[in-house]
């Protein structure tokens, strides 16, 4: 098995060549690879899985958590990072492991409900007290003297997810000319100075150094933000549009069956699915699959017009190939402004 130092260090975990990974307690224990801006969300789901497993197998089990930008999670498990299962906030980071890892199905959508993406979210704004540059929507972030706070569409998901609700806006506004989509785009990264590598860094750049007028980021991370600097002041926008962002969850089943967890990965991923955590992911913020779930935390979610990868914007494949592989429009872009 392969045993990665910091993790040695972090988990406290043993690594039995050929067996199942233990924590100190001796139980087993699952690596789960997630999202920059997962931290709160997967520390709650998984206290609620512990007994929630328990109860269906009789056995206990430890999951950890390993968290950075999506697109660096999924470069660290195809280089070794021993996780069992990811949940990333972008369709094209798990279809990296699939095809350059080879650690799971291709195919892997297909195996658990609703395209395995358990719960979603949209794109919002977050500005300051006042909103003083006056922002209401997409149009607003190219003004004269904007400022936007924003991590890296290569290395993190929520930047992906921003930069494509820029997009999807745009093409929307222009009539499906792409010409004038990317126009507006290289407008809107001309007013970001500094691409923090996730999600939770461009939180900081914003919060704590106090750098930009707008910080673009997922629904979740405004209500965390709240939470967790009560004293700061700032108003959330709801734009016009948003991507709609699928959550997608794997399991890493090369990985999960060389540490013989294979049936519990598994389980950890139907567990999301349950009524159970579908309502620990609308407390936190994070729109749940689950209809009845959605209904009652229906208040929470104000409504947004709905950009679709698949429908609107011809597909992950086609998007990762036009605008994120080495040499594609953002390339292009960011070299230009450099």
């Amino acid at each position: 098995m392969l045993c990665l130092v910091g993790w040695i260090a972090l988990l406290g975990a043993g690594c039995q060549p050929g067996g199942v990974p233990r924590n100190k307690a001796g139980q087993p224990q699952m690596l789960n690879a997630s999202f920059d801006l997962g931290r709160e969300l997967f520390s709650a789901l998984n206290a609620g899985f512990k007994p929630w497993y328990r109860a269906r197998t009789g056995q206990d089990i430890d999951v950890v958590n390993s968290h950075a930008g999506a697109s660096k999670q999924a470069r660290a498990v195809v280089d070794g990072l021993d996780a069992d299962v990811v949940t990333l906030n972008t369709v094209s980071d798990v279809d990296f492991i699939a095809r350059r890892g080879r650690l799971m199905p291709e195919d892997w959508r297909s195996l658990f409900p609703n395209h395995s993406a358990p719960y979603s979210t949209v794109v919002l704004f977050l500005v300051r007290e006042g909103n003083p540059r006056h922002i209401r929507d997409w149009d607003d972030l190219v003004q004269h003297g904007v400022t936007i706070t924003l991590p890296n569409p290569k290395t993190s998901g929520t930047g992906r997810n921003a930069y494509l609700s820029a997009w999807g806006h745009a093409l929307r506004k222009s009539g499906g000319d792409e010409a004038q989509a990317r126009a507006f785009v290289a407008k809107l990264f001309s007013h970001a100075p500094v691409l923090d590598t996730g999600g939770r860094g461009a939180t900081i750049t914003f919060v704590q150094r106090r750098m930009g007028d707008v910080l673009i980021t997922l629904e979740a991370e405004l209500a965390s933000i709240q939470k967790e600097y009560p004293k700061a002041r700032f108003e959330t926008v709801i734009p016009g549009s948003s991507l709609n962002v699928e959550m997608p969850v794997a399991v890493v089943e090369r990985i999960a069956r060389k540490h013989q967890l294979l049936d519990a990965a598994r389980d950890y991923v139907e567990y999301l699915y349950t009524p159970e955590a579908q309502e620990i992911m609308a407390r936190l913020h994070f729109r749940p699959h689950n209809k009845e779930v959605l209904a009652r935390h229906r208040h929470e979610f104000p409504p947004i017009t709905l950009i679709d990868v698949d429908r609107d914007l011809g597909g992950w494949d086609a998007v990762m190939k036009q605008h994120f592989a080495e040499g594609g429009l953002f390339d292009e872009i960011h070299q230009n402004q450099r």
